[in-house]
């Protein structure tokens, strides 16, 4: 734990940049001394309470800085939200929250029911019957509880998976003690049931990744050198960053990790808007067996664990290459300390092949111009999983969203030399894996040059009437109210979504736009009545959009952990209130649907989806046409020559 020590009298803080240790700390003190002095209180998260933006726009010298804080109450299972001013230290408000609503897991929470379950009779005897009695080798791993409707009591729960492993560095997910799980109360830490069901051997092969397991590194690798002899092309003063015609704060939240606000780009002498926000605001990892125990397997990484909070503190060289610069990312224990991620967010550059080329064949010339793009990003890890957050800026105007998937399989037990068609049989010890999806949902807080902004549906038809059988056109829908956006993507038309600005015109008259190109969109597999499928509405479609409301800020609602269902988007969208020619939030969902592979067993080879937002008439030609010539090439390429 670092603090980073600021006095605030002397330091006047952007209002956008998120939290430092001692304003956490400031803000948690208030907190005690005031409604959450009781010790039952826990500090679920404290961030910035990001002010309204139109209020930023128009005066930013009347912004007050303020915490907003997200608290449980473990004597009476009650969550409660707070605002705290900074300045002067007083809370400004204090709301108890909803009967059953529940804030994200505590990282604290983890260590405690493990520690209180391995403490208990029931659950020694149940690890006993698998062989498993050296407690420090087995590993309790907290699920999300969910809603199946088996607790209208307010409590909150967890739903805890048991792995072992063999010797103190072996692979615990190799080992897992199938149909045996512990409900764990986490404001009482007690155990409320062992659910010890037909049992299962625990697998016992290995499925270690270490060296000294796999044996000897290959030596047919030659290094690679990413040197910038003159130093990055990027200029950070604190949060903010210049990047060739892109400006940008950089935040960071527990919930969503890396955010991006006020990205702008310069045209000419003029800096034009075109995202105000942009972050990863919710994910859900829904398992297709339907066993008892896997079927129950759908996290919500953002809402029910604060993803943020599990960052990685990024290493030069492993992590990130070449000339980089780091953000701490500063976070809360659930007592209200600050700690401080070192190096959550790296940022560098990376050569992206050519930006364009043109060889003109009767001259024997051509004119050749390298892209870059300017990569900023973070790492979770969550459990098993590792997830990579990479927003990358183009020269050209283009963003791309990346989300990179490694780590470990979460595994599950069968009897040896059985199939199972939900899942990929790893060995033959007993062990698979079962299908799963990956499911991202990021809102794009859109302000193509200004906030009044639409969205049009952009299809491609072949008409009937068509003499060569081969024509073809776009066809653009407007996406008037709400219910209209709520899309999904397709690829037999070659479908993709346009942002507009009808007010900015272009050079031919055209309303200035970017459009959202729809890689990877998959939906949810599940039927309408399932429980996931009520709880991750969002992800039934690829594409909703509504008008900005500061209130409205993830799509499965403020807390999705063990909630019913129906809360964000689809409560929200059932207004179904205008967005044309409004301030608008697009909300993009996609991922990977994940059928289990034998290589991605005992580690799995990064995978990555994502998406593209790209110029679409939002410039009067191509942007990128000032590139220089490669340094040190001739001035003009040939045809199979050197440059």
């Amino acid at each position: 734990m670092s603090i980073q020590e600021i006095d605030p009298t002397t330091v006047a803080l952007p209002p956008l940049d998120p939290l430092t240790a001692e304003e956490i700390s400031r803000a948690v003190d208030s907190l005690r001394r005031g409604p959450a002095e009781a010790e039952s209180f826990r500090f679920v998260s404290v961030v910035l309470n990001e002010p309204d933006k139109r209020q930023l726009a128009t005066d930013p010298g009347s912004v007050v800085r303020e915490a907003f804080a997200v608290l449980v109450d473990r004597s009476t299972a009650r969550a409660y939200e707070a605002v705290v001013d900074l300045d002067s230290g007083v809370v400004t408000s204090c709301v108890e929250q909803p009967v059953g609503a529940q804030p994200p897991i505590m990282l604290d929470e983890f260590d405690e029911a493990e520690r209180y379950c391995k403490a208990d009779p029931r659950v020694v005897e149940a690890l006993a019957k698998r062989g498993m009695t050296d407690l420090d080798l087995v590993c309790i791993e907290p699920w999300s509880a969910g809603y199946y409707g088996v607790d209208d009591e307010g409590r909150r729960l967890i739903r805890a998976l048991v792995y072992t492993r063999l010797d103190p560095r072996d692979n615990p997910y190799a080992h897992p003690a199938e149909n045996l799980v512990i409900v764990f109360d986490l404001n009482n830490q007690e155990v409320l049931a062992v659910e010890d069901g037909d049992f299962v051997e625990v697998p016992k092969e290995t499925g270690n990744y270490l060296p000294e397991h796999v044996g000897p590194a290959r030596t047919d690798l030659k290094p690679i050198e990413i040197t910038q002899p003159e130093g990055p092309s990027f200029e950070v003063d604190g949060h903010h960053v210049r990047w060739a015609n892109w400006s940008f704060r950089v935040g960071f939240t527990p919930r969503e990790g890396l955010v991006l606000h006020q990205v702008r780009y310069r045209d000419g002498d003029t800096d034009r808007s075109v995202l105000n926000r942009a972050s990863l605001v919710e994910m859900v990892v829904p398992y297709g067996d339907p066993s008892s125990v896997q079927s129950r397997k759908n996290a919500f990484d953002a809402g029910e664990y604060n993803i943020g909070a599990l960052a990685n503190s990024l290493s030069l060289g492993c992590d990130c290459l070449g000339e980089i610069k780091y953000f701490d990312g500063v976070v809360n224990d659930s007592h209200g300390n600050p700690i401080t991620i070192r190096n959550a967010v790296c940022m560098h550059e990376e050569d992206d092949s050519i930006a364009w080329k043109h060889y003109d064949f009767r001259l024997d010339e051509a004119e050749v111009r390298r892209s870059r793009r300017l990569v900023v990003s973070f790492i979770a890890t969550v459990a098993n999983y590792e997830y990579g957050f990479y927003w990358h800026l183009y020269l050209d105007g283009t963003i791309e969203f990346l989300v990179k998937a490694t780590g470990i399989l979460s595994t599950a037990g069968q009897t040896a030399g059985e199939k199972s068609k939900y899942g990929q049989t790893l060995n033959n010890g007993g062990l698979y894996a079962p299908i799963h999806q990956h499911i991202f949902n990021v809102r794009l807080d859109f302000e193509l040059d200004g906030p009044s902004n639409a969205v049009y549906e952009v299809d491609t038809e072949v008409p009937e009437v068509n003499p060569t059988g081969s024509a073809f056109y776009t066809v653009d829908r407007l996406l008037g109210r709400e219910q209209d956006a709520i899309r999904t993507a397709d690829a037999g038309r070659h479908r993709f979504w346009k942002v507009v600005n009808h007010d900015s015109r272009n050079v031919v008259g055209e309303p200035v736009a970017y459009r959202i190109i729809p890689t990877d969109a998959i939906t949810l597999a599940a039927r309408p009545d399932a429980s996931v499928a009520k709880r991750a509405a969002f992800a039934t479609n690829n594409l909703w959009v509504t008008p900005y409301d500061r209130s409205e800020r993830f799509p499965a609602g403020e807390y999705p952990n063990q909630s019913r269902g129906g809360e964000g988007l689809p409560t929200w969208t059932a207004a179904n209130r205008n967005i044309a020619d409004e301030d608008i939030v697009v909300w993009y969902t996609f991922g990977m649907h994940h059928v289990v592979r034998l290589e991605d067993w005992p580690v799995m080879p990064r995978q990555h989806v994502g998406f593209t937002i790209q110029p679409f008439g939002f410039f009067d030609r191509n942007p990128v046409l000032d590139l220089p010539r490669s340094s040190g090439g001739d001035a003009h390429c040939h045809n199979g020559g050197e440059s």
